[in-house]
């Protein structure tokens, strides 16, 4: 074989030849990766797995290096322009209008929710027990704040009867209970910063407690919460209820919210990492491989559950396909739907989901979701029914929501600072709630709620136009002017904004008006002694003004814009003129 070497090439013992095949090429490839030490292979190997692991759990480390310079994102919120609710208390809420930044050695979804499950950095917390009887014979855990220790000792003072401290009801996740890592963050901040009553309600076989009913709770189980709160309710009368649920307890929070309408005693309330549509998170968990195991994972939580109350379950439900059950969806087929009496699966999730009902709650409550929750699923956030609708469309303006949604955060997590010792979203939470209490909002919500005087809700096939005594007539549409208290939305009334207003003083402010009549001209009408006879122009404005809540100049700009060709054309005709008469006239040629 001829050969062609140098030096280099003699000293390393290689040859280049015109082997005759491919044989010849290969030997010669095998012979130079050979000759590459194992150690860079190693590297490489490294390298590779990192980048897979990286995209694997989809961590965003160098993109909050890159693109924000770790000050994280903004917080997206979405609501009615028209809503109070935002401009009392949410525009005085600084995290809501702030940024994000997750925990950098946590920035992953799934880090910072595996880590929140196994690890956490919960303050120690002791609870008073409260054994609760519903009306079905069922008993519910509600763990009561006694004290917490960390950054300080903190001790709740015995509640009272009488007191007037607010009260916060915390309704865990699904397979959660007082004792979560998450949960004990969150009372422990309310207690220590706030010295507000903190009670855990647990739910039915929670905490340590047998089901003695053939009742269980699932995801759109409402009653055990609404028994709670009634409870709790009549028994501290003076103290204003706030509730906060996370997870599929938000879900049951924002859907007995919904059914109830404005009968609820609850001042406000936060919803965090809700599902929003179940059918839609039960597609999503399935989608990837990431998701199966958090799918399987919760369906081992429900299997435990399930095993807690053995001799119970096992005669209401499938028991040999419950022991079986690998997903979520395979234990809701061979135990929920059986004890809840659904006919399939997809009833029962279409059923309960929170999603449906959002647009009926009157009291207020902000929403809390992360877009890579990786259990539950942004594309069931309900952004629709959060944000403006159409003013002349026949349901009514939900101007009691307002959703904040982060682009990171994971799923109840949120973790933040360098230590990762706190959670975002309890602190927004706090913060939401403390600018609730001392806001005018809260006051005339709640003394809304006990004016409220009207013989129910409309049934969802009432004609609207036939209810209101004023139509409006816009662009080719027909729609009734009703006052929002009595406007119906899916067969509950809700409360207005607008009816929020301070009472006249001619009044005591608990006499109803028994005539219904827009916003714009209740607002019109403030200020004057006469307050019924409204010219229509400055009825037309009052009512533009109230709905776009634009300054007069924006009209005046939009109708220059709208009339300038005209306007601009007969100018342009004038001044050709003026200029003729104003220059001499030209020599005449000869």
């Amino acid at each position: 074989m001829e050969s062609l070497s140098s030096p280099e090439g003699m000293g390393m013992g290689i040859c280049y030849g015109n082997g005759s095949g491919s044989g010849g090429a290969y030997s010669l490839l095998l012979t130079a990766l050979s000759l590459i030490p194992a150690s860079h292979y190693l590297y490489a190997l490294c390298i590779v797995v990192a980048v897979f692991v990286y995209a694997f759990l989809e961590f965003h480390f160098i993109e909050d290096v890159l693109f924000t310079g770790l000050r994280g994102c903004s917080v997206r919120l979405t609501y009615n322009p028209l809503s109070k609710l935002y401009q009392d208390v949410v525009s005085n809420c600084s995290l809501l209008h702030g940024r994000y930044l997750a925990t950098p050695w946590l920035s992953s979804p799934h880090v910072q929710t595996a880590f929140l499950n196994y690890f956490g950095k919960p303050p120690m917390v002791s609870y008073t027990r409260e054994i609760f009887a519903a009306s079905d014979g069922g008993n519910i855990a509600l763990d009561w704040l006694a004290s917490s220790y960390g950054h300080g000792n903190t001790v709740n003072d015995p509640i009272s009867k009488e007191g007037s401290t607010p009260i916060v009801v915390v309704i865990p996740g699904l397979m959660s209970e007082s004792s979560a890592a998450y949960i004990k963050h969150l009372v422990f901040h309310m207690a220590k910063k706030r010295r507000w009553n903190v009670v855990v309600s647990n739910h039915r076989g929670q905490g340590g407690i047998s089901v003695t009913t053939d009742c269980f709770y699932n995801a759109g189980w409402t009653e055990d919460v609404r028994a709670v709160v009634n409870h709790l309710s009549r028994e501290y009368p003076m103290a204003p209820l706030y509730i906060v649920g996370t997870s599929v307890g938000a879900n049951i929070l924002v859907k007995y919210l919904g059914e109830d309408g404005e009968n609820v005693p609850v001042a406000g309330a936060v919803a965090v990492c809700s599902p929003w549509d179940l059918l839609i998170g039960d597609r999503f968990i399935g989608r990837k491989l990431v998701q199966k195991f958090y799918d399987r994972a919760i369906a081992s939580g429900l299997q435990r559950y399930a095993f807690l109350h053995e001799t119970r379950l096992s005669r209401l439900a499938n028991w040999e396909g419950v022991k079986r059950s690998r997903s979520i969806r395979d234990f809701d087929h061979h135990a929920t739907c059986r004890v809840g009496q659904f006919e399939t699966v997809d009833t029962y999730y279409r059923r309960c989901s929170s999603a449906n009902y959002i647009g009926n709650v009157s009291v207020p409550l902000l929403c809390i979701s992360a877009l890579d929750d990786p259990v539950c699923s942004r594309e069931a956030i309900p952004w629709d029914e959060c944000r403006w609708n159409c003013p002349f469309s026949n349901k009514k303006l939900n101007s009691n929501v307002v959703l904040a949604t982060t682009k990171h955060g994971g799923h109840l997590a949120f973790f933040e600072g360098l230590a990762g010792s706190s959670l975002w979203w309890v602190r927004a939470s706090d913060e939401f709630l403390d600018n609730l209490e001392t806001s005018r909002y809260l006051h005339l919500q709640k003394k809304a709620v006990e004016v409220q005087k009207s013989p129910g809700p409309h049934t969802a096939f009432e004609s609207l136009i036939d209810q209101g005594p004023y139509v409006n007539v816009s662009a080719g549409m027909v729609a009734p002017m009703v006052s929002e208290s009595d406007q119906p939305c899916d067969g509950s009334a809700e409360i207005s904004t607008d009816s929020l207003d301070p009472p006249s003083e001619s009044g005591n402010g608990t006499d109803a008006p028994k005539e219904r009549k827009p916003a714009a001209i209740l607002r019109s009408e403030q200020g004057s002694e006469a307050g019924h006879v409204v010219s229509p122009f400055r009825r037309c404005l009052d009512l533009i003004l109230g709905q776009s809540r634009r300054p007069i100049w924006l009209l005046a700009h939009v109708a220059l814009l709208v009339t300038w060709p005209m306007v601009g054309s007969a100018l342009r005709v004038l001044l050709a003129r003026k200029l003729r008469k104003d220059l001499p006239a030209p020599p005449i040629k000869r």
